[in-house]
């Protein structure tokens, strides 16, 4: 399983970059009707992959 979460969290990682580093609303610390849900899922990711790496 924690194998899983870590591909889905490095996954995550790479759509979500990949969005902001063609979105310039992204890019400012805010988030595109687009890129919202992309941060959010990554944000998720890496709070569920750090706790259980602790």
């Amino acid at each position: 399983m924690a194998d899983d979460l870590h591909t889905r969290y490095m996954r995550a990682t790479d759509i979500w970059n990949a969005h902001r580093a063609g979105c310039a609303t992204c890019q400012d610390g805010t988030r595109c009707e687009a890129g919202a849900p992309l941060f959010e899922r990554f944000a998720r990711l890496q709070d569920a992959y750090l706790r259980r790496s602790t």
